[in-house]
């Protein structure tokens, strides 16, 4: 089986939504009017961001899913994605189930594989996606306002726990583990959650490489800073029950540090504070507020008795971690 029969079998359907998709130099999309195009690429290393034992369906799943988070990131709709695939060698089995678990994301996501390229290499999987929200509606990491509220979508720590199991630095039940190792391996972008955010949200990223360090990418586009409570590591709908079984100086680690999350981290004024809850509701995904926009630069982290901790959160560095 050559290059051109791998796609042909394994990655290409009609687009639904792009005027050309793969099988051409170029694919050709028709941006809507009024609406501004939204562009994010994202690169899977094996041995650096997935382990070689992962369930292939799952890593196709993960490969798009950790792409549209940049897109509900952003609070747009997808609309395409482009997919470069490194392969060591042609295994079909495996193609079949990573294909698979591409497109089971891409039509529960309503997003069209336009096309993009393959060769022989160590396994690698770059996603180029992309979206559109309307004229001056997108939310961005610089809009942070002295002030606001910062708040978190879902559970975080989940990840980094699992992983952690997975190093052998911590243990964990059977139940438990296959809990937090469907949050590590199988994370859910939060697509409507950005939608529903437009408008309400002055900033917003996604949680990727650990909470502290995505936090800090939005104080230093807006020119902020912030104070980050730490009582709701001891009890809040962001604490799974999984994390909430640790001790609190573990789950506070995992909480703040632990990336993969895949989390919408957003700040918004506290007169939004019953359409944040509207929201919540709305999307039904959790919504914990966990600190507040401050004047001046940096990031304070307070203890459970309002003081400020000593200790440092770092977050994932591709050339220091």
């Amino acid at each position: 089986m050559g290059e051109f029969d791998v796609i042909a079998k394994y990655f290409y359907r009609a687009p639904k939504k792009a005027l050309l998709g793969g099988g051409d130099d170029c694919a050709l999309i028709q941006p809507t009017l009024g609406m501004t195009q939204c562009i994010s690429s994202d690169m899977l290393v094996e041995g650096r961001h997935f382990l070689s034992t992962v369930d292939p369906y799952r890593l196709g799943k993960k490969a798009l899913a950790v792409n549209l988070s940049d897109l509900a990131a952003c609070g747009a709709t997808p609309q395409a994605f482009t997919l470069a695939l490194s392969l060591s060698g042609l295994d079909s089995n495996w193609l079949e189930s990573f294909s698979n678990g591409i497109w089971d994301m891409a039509q529960e996501y309503e997003i069209d594989l336009i096309g993009g390229d393959t060769t022989k290499g160590p396994l690698t999987i770059c996603i180029t996606v992309l979206g559109e929200v309307p004229n001056g509606q997108a939310l961005l990491r610089s809009g942070a306002k002295v002030g606001d509220d910062i708040y978190v979508s879902g559970t975080v720590g989940d990840a980094k726990f699992a992983l952690e199991v997975f190093r052998g630095f911590a243990g964990a039940g059977e139940k438990t583990f296959e809990r937090i190792r469907a949050r590590l391996e199988q994370p859910t972008p939060r697509t409507q959650l950005g939608l529903a955010l437009r408008g309400t949200a002055n900033a917003c990223i996604d949680v990727s490489d650990g909470l502290v360090g995505d936090l800090g990418h939005i104080l230093r586009r807006s020119a902020v800073g912030a104070i980050l409570n730490t009582d709701w590591v001891e009890s809040s709908s962001a604490i799974s029950q999984d994390l909430a079984a640790l001790d609190f100086s573990t789950r506070l680690g995992y909480a703040m540090s632990g990336g993969d999350d895949y989390e919408l981290l957003f700040t918004s004024s506290k007169s939004a504070r019953p359409r944040v809850q509207e929201v919540s509701r709305a999307v039904q995904v959790p919504l914990t507020r966990i600190g507040e926009i401050t004047k001046g630069l940096g990031l304070r982290v307070m203890d459970l008795e309002g003081q400020q901790m000593i200790k440092s959160f770092s977050s994932f560095d591709h050339f220091v971690s």
